[in-house]
């Protein structure tokens, strides 16, 4: 009775909404987010399935929501220590990306594969949220003395492309250990973006 009456707190318009999409990245645990109904959210927030549509418009705008949610999660965990030397903030930005998507494979999936659907703010999320990645990239380059051109913006956004679908190949089948997949896309970075003799002599230098 008790937990009836705790899903029936009447809450702030705010609250409400954070918490259905809260609810709605646990759900994502398991399953895909097309799989994600608006019944069963309905039932477990204790609420009627109007009132998700009152704040959401639409089952569709409820899973941008979702979506938009887990973005800014990634970004603000995966944010670069200022602290730390320039290749090690991305690395140890990398390795927090990974133990991120690790830990939320399912919606991390559904981020990406947003990009393929046919609703365009779904496809403008993503793009948002690689855009932010590969910034982080280009602010930190010039720092270990590479000059930002139309080539290196080029590399950072393929470097970038190439890590989503780098971990979402290994989070199906694991066939390194998350070191040596660490490994190859620390390497991969200046490998793209710098001439070889740049790329070995700067990995030489550094720890990670």
């Amino acid at each position: 009775m008790a937990a009836v009456e705790e899903k029936r707190t009447r809450l702030s318009p705010q609250a409400r909404r954070r918490q259905l999409v809260t609810l709605g990245v646990e759900m994502l645990s398991g399953r895909s987010i097309d799989t994600v109904s608006v019944e069963e959210l309905a039932e477990k927030a204790g609420v009627s399935r109007g009132l998700i549509f009152h704040y959401f418009g639409s089952k569709q705008g409820y899973l941008l929501a979702v979506v938009r949610h887990l973005s800014e999660e990634m970004i603000a965990f995966t944010d670069p220590d200022p602290s730390l030397p320039p290749l090690e903030q991305l690395s140890a930005s990398l390795a927090a990306y990974l133990d991120y998507v690790t830990e939320n494979r399912d919606g991390y999936v559904s981020l990406l594969r947003g990009s393929t659907s046919n609703d365009p703010e779904m496809r403008a999320v993503f793009e948002y949220t690689r855009g932010v990645l590969t910034q982080r990239v280009l602010e930190r380059v010039p720092q270990i003395g590479v000059e930002v051109t139309p080539r290196v913006e080029l590399a950072a956004r393929g470097w970038v492309a190439f890590v989503e679908e780098t971990v979402i190949s290994w989070l199906r089948e694991p066939g390194v250990s998350r070191e040596e997949l660490l490994g190859l896309l620390n390497w991969a970075l200046p490998a793209v973006a710098m001439r070889p003799e740049q790329a070995l002599a700067l990995l030489a230098a550094s720890d990670v």
